[in-house]
């Protein structure tokens, strides 16, 4: 395994290693002392998997109390993966940063506690999983309008279809007050 970027401190993309053979292949998704060596001390708590279909798009999330660190990939599928540093005392707090997650570079993204997060689906399918370091709270989630201006979130697609609740989301300014 390796950390093959920091983009923004915190944030890490991990390339694990994969055996492949004639038969398929075989990698390790978590070994708590392994990520534990690269930085990445949180416990998680919960597992997520998710569905959907080319062109969603999901976010941008976040928790105002009990924030989540996410370990994020994409078991079958594409997705570009987005995470927004919201930390208010972070020289990159307002900077984001996308990488394409695939079934075929099985990178995975740690979005450490203090990001919003989100993504969207580029293949006709992706199951995206991810490992959570607090559990979800519905009272304190909150997100930011996925194509706000003074974010400039340079998205893949140019009509993704949202949910009307993402469609919802304030922008970064106003979220963040």
């Amino acid at each position: 395994m390796e950390v093959i970027k920091e983009p923004i401190p915190g944030l890490l993309i991990i390339k694990p290693k994969v055996f492949e053979d004639e038969r398929g292949f075989f990698m390790e998704t978590w070994q708590k002392k392994l990520y534990k060596e690269i930085g990445i001390k949180d416990d998680f708590v919960q597992d997520n998997w998710s569905r959907s279909y080319k062109g969603v798009l999901r976010g941008l999330h976040f928790q105002k109390k009990h924030p989540q660190g996410k370990l994020v990939s994409v078991r079958s599928g594409k997705v570009f993966d987005v995470a927004v540093d919201i930390r208010n005392d972070s020289p990159t707090f307002g900077k984001w940063y996308g990488e394409e997650l695939t079934d075929e570079n099985h990178f995975q993204m740690f979005v450490p506690p203090g990001f919003a997060h989100g993504f969207c689906v580029l293949s006709e399918t992706a199951d995206f999983v991810y490992k959570c370091t607090d559990y979800y709270y519905p009272n304190y989630e909150d997100g930011i309008i996925w194509n706000d201006d003074s974010i400039g979130i340079n998205w893949p697609l140019k009509n993704p279809i949202v949910s009307n609740k993402d469609n919802k989301l304030g922008s970064f300014v106003f979220v963040l007050k």
